[in-house]
């Protein structure tokens, strides 16, 4: 099957290269008429490109070395050779091929590596079987390079001689792919470091370390989300950060952390949502403006039964826990399987895992939400990254309540998800949580405790008022402040508070 028209001005919105034509996944795309969204589509040139191919932030452009041949069997070949696997392009376009091409392609050489796994994923894609007898007794090729993707040891599948080391299911499946800052991130083992620095402290310093670090936690992820709740209904979340872990993920556990989040379901729907659901802003006449739109609700049920399926696939195997976190975490928010509440049940999930794979010591939250609240900007960055590409592929009418009424099938849009970019996101959150958060507040106590000592050796006061004055000097720049040493604090002599400002300062210096 000869493919026509490669060398089209544009492709999606952006002019092509000079002097070049598709290749791989963007000619099929683009000759099948699929509708699929290409993030970094691939062309080859009609010269010599140093280096033999030059990746920028548009285009991958390859020498002209690279020229495959005009069939679609030719671009199939190139795509799963050197192309990054995006399983929702890879889908729809071998569903838009005709199953008469990807047999012939597969009887013509049964025995390839790349024919075999194209067979493979076209059956574990579609869920059709090709009418081909079984791969001869071979060795099995893996479906994703292992020195490419981040893998789980595999299955192997005797039809096709090929072992399914993939993340997920045909329901659900992410993709990480190993980049030099994730291999730097997995590399500097910081499980390790943490349950090192937990080892080393006393577990009464750690206890009170882990309550400050878990209020911080509780506090920014409701701040990511424009809250600021009363101080019961942070408790009562803190009070659910604390059990992540301890119970099984499954659909259940989830409505029931969603029951604790939004005590008063008054106005909100319990349970998996029955309507549409967007996130962005509306025009003065109140019709929506999305940014976002999350998935269909009558797909959701099979969704995040596929979610939670290949969370305890990925847990089974073993995948570094951010890794699988990253995975779980951000595909979780952007299926939006609740009315209300998805941010901050995206961050318990990154709880879930990393304390149920033992990656965070016990009873310590590594605060992530107050590192994507910092990074705000980068956290929403990184979420667009993956779902703005999706929009043009969302056809949708607005609903007489202002909301979205979504009009074509888009299960696929959440059911394959390249996580590498939000996986070194969180990584790096998670790094500084380790390096920096913790080891911080430990020795913010350290040095908290050898204050309160001296303040109390200096005046004999009980503790509270002891604290209290700690708090004064330090909120006022390490001076004691004259309204408070008129009031409350006026038994106190000139000597007294210059010898008790000296002992704060002493203990806080440098930090």
């Amino acid at each position: 099957m000869k493919l026509e028209h490669r060398k089209p001005r544009i492709f999606g919105d952006r002019l092509l290269p000079a002097d070049s034509s598709l290749v791989g996944m963007a000619a099929l795309v683009h000759s099948l008429d699929v509708s699929a969204p290409i993030r970094r589509p691939a062309v080859i040139s009609e010269h010599h490109i140093r280096g033999n191919v030059k990746i920028d932030a548009s285009w991958a452009i390859y020498d002209m070395r690279y020229e495959p041949g005009e069939t679609a069997a030719d671009h199939l070949t190139f795509a799963l050779r050197h192309e990054n696997l995006d399983l929702l392009v890879l889908k729809r376009i071998l569903l838009a091929l005709p199953e008469d091409v990807l047999t012939e392609y597969v009887r013509a050489a049964p025995t390839g590596t790349t024919n075999r796994r194209a067979w493979f994923l076209y059956e574990f894609l579609t869920g059709r079987q090709l009418d081909l007898p079984d791969a001869p007794r071979i060795t099995a090729v893996e479906v994703l390079d292992s020195r490419h993707y981040y893998t789980l040891p595999g299955t192997l599948s005797r039809r096709h001689r090929v072992r399914n080391n993939l993340l997920g299911t045909p329901n659900f499946c992410p993709i990480i792919r190993r980049t030099t800052n994730l291999e730097t991130l997995v590399a500097q083992n910081l499980e390790a470091k943490a349950q090192e620095m937990v080892g080393s402290v006393s577990k009464q310093l750690i206890a009170r370390a882990a309550s400050f670090l878990l209020l911080a936690e509780s506090k920014a992820s409701f701040q990511i989300e424009g809250e600021r709740p009363t101080r019961n209904r942070l408790e009562r979340w803190g009070r659910a950060v604390l059990q992540a872990g301890k119970f099984p993920l499954t659909q259940e556990e989830l409505e029931r952390l969603h029951g604790i989040l939004i005590e008063d379901n008054r106005f909100i729907q319990a349970g998996l949502r029955q309507e549409g659901v967007f996130l962005g802003e509306r025009a003065a006449d109140g019709d929506p403006l999305p940014e976002f739109i999350g998935a269909c609700p009558e797909d959701l049920e099979e969704l995040m039964a596929g979610l939670l399926a290949t969370n305890a696939t990925m847990s089974a195997g073993n995948l570094d826990p951010v890794l699988q976190a990253a995975a779980t975490a951000f595909s979780f928010v952007y299926i939006h399987p609740f009315e209300d509440g998805n941010g901050r049940l995206q961050r318990y999930l990154i709880h879930h895992v990393l304390a149920e794979q033992q990656f965070s010591p016990p009873g310590v939250v590594f605060p992530v939400s107050s590192v994507m609240l910092d990074r705000i900007d980068d956290f929403r960055r990184t979420l667009q990254a993956h779902s703005s590409p999706l929009m043009p592929y969302i056809e949708w009418r607005s609903t007489e309540r202002g909301n979205v009424d979504v009009l074509n099938d888009t299960a696929d849009l959440y059911r394959y998800f390249d996580a590498t970019e939000n996986a070194e996101f969180l990584y790096s959150c998670v790094q500084r949580t380790v390096d920096h958060d913790l080891p911080h507040e430990i020795d913010r106590l350290r040095r908290h405790d050898e204050a309160l000592r001296r303040i109390m050796n200096l005046v004999e006061m009980p503790d509270r008022v002891a604290e209290d004055v700690l708090m004064l000097i330090r909120q006022n720049n390490g001076v004691f402040p004259n309204r408070r040493r008129q009031k409350e604090f006026s038994a106190l002599t000139n000597q007294e508070v210059r010898a008790l400002e000296t002992v704060v300062n002493e203990a806080f210096e440098g930090f």
